[in-house]
């Protein structure tokens, strides 16, 4: 199986994306949108399971996770008027998210360096529908978590925004200020070193028991 496909089963097997109820949201945010402050707050209890894990994979820590979460929704609050609707409000909410952590992970590699050729042009290969793949493990939810966890924070934005959150590549890029071809490079590598981490070497364990 290429290691495209491995790993993107892995990932959606693995992690669940809460998604509200789509009764409640729309009426909640017209009226947040006039100003009603109660309807916002209900906005915030709905959809903060989802957006805390968005932030939490794209940072990799709790901490981080909270400042990311904080900011979203302040910058969402702010900005609500300009919500036009034209995609579902939780699809905006990711967006916002997603902004925010790059934003706060950039301000973190201002003290550190980070040596990656992003415009380096590789073939962006689609995964492939697996159903059963080599995802299947009691423990998958906890492994793929730590190997997201291990990839460099400008691979794992990249790979859960993809394959977990199903943005497109142009979506992705604006998010993280990126261009759509060093976005898909990101992919593939994330791809690739997921596929080592989870499957590679699981196997040379087994291999040497």
């Amino acid at each position: 199986m290429p290691f495209e496909s491995a790993s993107v089963v892995a990932l959606r097997a693995a992690t669940d994306v809460a998604r509200p109820g789509a009764d409640d949201v729309p009426d909640l945010v017209d009226r947040a949108r006039l100003g009603d402050r109660g309807a916002f707050d209900a906005l915030v209890r709905i959809t903060y399971a989802g957006t805390y894990a968005l932030a939490f994979r794209l940072t990799g820590n709790d901490d981080d996770a909270r400042d990311v979460v904080q900011d979203a929704y302040l910058r969402a609050y702010r900005g609500l008027r300009r919500f036009r609707g034209d995609a579902r409000f939780t699809t905006w909410l990711y967006r916002i998210t997603a902004n925010c952590a790059s934003t706060h992970l950039g301000r973190r590699r201002r003290h550190r360096h980070e040596s990656i050729d992003d415009e380096l042009m590789v073939a962006d290969l689609e995964p492939a529908n697996d159903p059963v793949g080599r995802a299947e493990s009691a423990d998958l939810r906890n492994r793929v978590q730590e190997a997201l966890r291990m990839l460099p924070p400008r691979l794992r934005s990249v790979v859960v925004l993809r394959d977990i959150y199903d943005m497109s590549h142009e979506a992705i890029a604006s998010e993280l200020g990126i261009s759509v071809s060093a976005a898909k490079v990101r992919l593939h590598r994330a791809r690739r070193k997921l596929n080592e981490i989870l499957f590679v070497r699981t196997e040379e364990g087994r291999d040497e028991r």
